[in-house]
């Protein structure tokens, strides 16, 4: 059965940079599209960033088109997201979904596997 586990949120200043990562146990990461999401309080969870399993292709939401970076290291069955230039309204729980039949999607209906969240909080 695979885990996801995401890292690396906290709070930084307006303007700041973090990267999260996402440990994949239980089974190869290799098969599975990746995807980024995040919920803030209130609203509904939405896409941020896909990856296709092998790391060839990505997608991103317009918000946040050139400021995020994901990456996928299937050697370490871990998915990583740069973010950069954050801003107050990216201040939400980011989660770390598993697709293993698609090959990148912006639905959050499309994945079948989820991490618990790590808080983002971005102070302006």
């Amino acid at each position: 059965q695979v885990q996801l586990v995401e890292s690396g949120g906290g709070l930084v200043q307006a303007g700041g940079s973090l990267r999260l990562s996402c440990e994949v146990s239980g089974r190869s990461v290799s098969p599975y599209a990746m995807g980024w999401f995040r919920q803030a309080p209130g609203k509904e969870r939405e896409f941020v960033a896909a990856i296709n399993w092998s790391g060839g292709s990505m997608s991103y939401a317009y918000s946040v088109e050139g400021r995020f970076t994901m990456s996928r290291d299937n050697a370490k069955n871990t998915v990583y997201l740069q973010m950069q230039s954050l801003k107050s309204e990216d201040t939400a729980v980011y989660y770390c979904g598993a697709d293993a039949w698609g090959a990148g999607s912006r639905s959050r209906y499309d994945y079948e596997v989820w991490g618990q969240g790590t808080q983002v909080t971005a102070s302006s």
